[in-house]
């Protein structure tokens, strides 16, 4: 048995320009407008919000992609050694998470995620640049962020024994960083 793929050519929805793609690319800016671009599955193409880390682009530069989505997480059970903790001031309000939107490691997008949480980045719109291949979807960026804050709980908290959150987030949005930018690990 073998089954059928179809190839559908994608198309800027702002100025009609056909976007080259990759087979496990997901998000893309317009050659021509620099448009946002990304697939839903359900909806098929569709605008995306992409914003940069600084306001002016430097010519030559190489971005790297990541998922900007703002969150809200709750913690049901936090349990250490028998007694009960009290919320975390972190989780107090939503959260902005930055992760990445290329292929990594979970650790590695956890080291991210929990950088950009402690120093979030000063996102603005601008004139596009050049991102690197978008390969990691926005629905696995939730579980990037949920990654994001396990690494939180488990860095400051060597004694915890169980806990348990859920967690709610909007639409992510794209943000992008030089290549050279957030090279350094977070402390």
């Amino acid at each position: 048995m073998s089954a059928t793929v179809e190839v559908v050519p994608l198309f800027c929805t702002r100025c009609g320009t056909a976007v080259p793609a990759a087979q496990d690319e997901v998000a893309w800016l317009c050659a021509t407008c620099g448009q946002g671009l990304t697939l839903d599955e359900e909806k098929g193409i569709r605008p995306l919000d992409v914003r940069f880390a600084r306001a002016a682009v430097e010519a030559g530069l190489t971005w790297k992609p990541f998922w900007v989505a703002v969150g809200r997480v709750r913690f049901e059970v936090r349990q250490t050694y028998g007694r009960d903790r009290g919320p975390d001031e972190l989780w107090a309000s939503p959260q902005t998470f930055v992760l990445p939107a290329f292929e990594c490691t979970l650790e590695e997008a956890g080291t991210w995620g929990l950088g950009f949480l402690r120093h979030p980045p000063r996102l603005s719109t601008g004139s596009p640049g050049v991102l690197q291949r978008v390969t990691v979807g926005a629905e696995e960026a939730k579980i990037r962020a949920e990654f994001a804050v396990l690494s939180v709980r488990l860095r400051g908290e060597i004694s915890c024994e169980r806990f348990r959150f859920t967690s709610t987030w909007n639409p992510p949005s794209s943000g992008g960083f030089r290549s050279s930018e957030r090279k350094a690990r977070f402390n």
